[in-house]
């Protein structure tokens, strides 16, 4: 098994620390030749999501990986990548990957200020930490998305087909039960 993961800007370090520690081999995607290998998932980490969608163009890393996913490449998105993969973002006209039918709002929970920790139940793995940073939140979930978790009545954690969409960053926390959900994913 070998995940690739987008590293371009954001919190990919993190993903690979969690990735280490449960030895499973990965590689980072920065450019178009990283796409000419074999991968079993990909994880779309957190950081910004206008940046990060502005270089996967300029790269011309965006239409091969949105192939990869709308044909069923499982997919790890935390926070700014669950932006990257919603159908609709409040209050912008475009969406990224646009492949899991849901509504974000950016920041929801405002600014670098209103980060928090907590801990919550996530549907199929019991209470887990979460981490939020400038987090988004999902305002509307449609047909065939599962969701996960919420807290205070705001949907933080979906599952659509293969694709997991998180608000929070499981990466910054000892608890790698969603990466080992994630992974059992790629090995169907």
């Amino acid at each position: 098994m070998k995940i690739g993961i987008l590293a371009v800007q954001g919190a990919f370090a993190e993903h690979e620390a969690v990735l280490d520690a449960l030895h499973i081999p990965y590689k980072e995607i920065r450019c178009m030749r990283d796409l000419q290998q074999t991968f079993d998932g990909v994880i779309l980490p957190g950081g910004e999501s206008t940046v990060q969608g502005k270089l996967l163009h300029e790269l011309h890393l965006f239409a091969p990986m949105r192939q990869w996913i709308a044909d069923g490449m499982p997919v790890l998105a935390t926070c700014a990548g669950m932006i990257l993969l919603a159908q609709t973002i409040e209050g912008q006209d475009t969406a990224y990957f646009a492949t899991i039918p849901i509504t974000v709002r950016r920041n929801a929970y405002g600014r670098q200020l209103g980060s928090f920790h907590t801990e919550s139940e996530c549907r199929g793995i019991g209470k887990i930490p979460m981490t939020f940073i400038r987090a988004p939140y999902i305002t509307q979930a449609g047909d065939g998305v599962s969701i996960l978790s919420t807290i205070e009545e705001h949907i933080v954690a979906v599952r659509y087909q293969n694709q997991i969409a998180l608000s929070f960053h499981p990466e910054l926390d000892c608890d790698y039960r969603l990466h080992q959900g994630f992974l059992e994913l790629c090995k169907q």
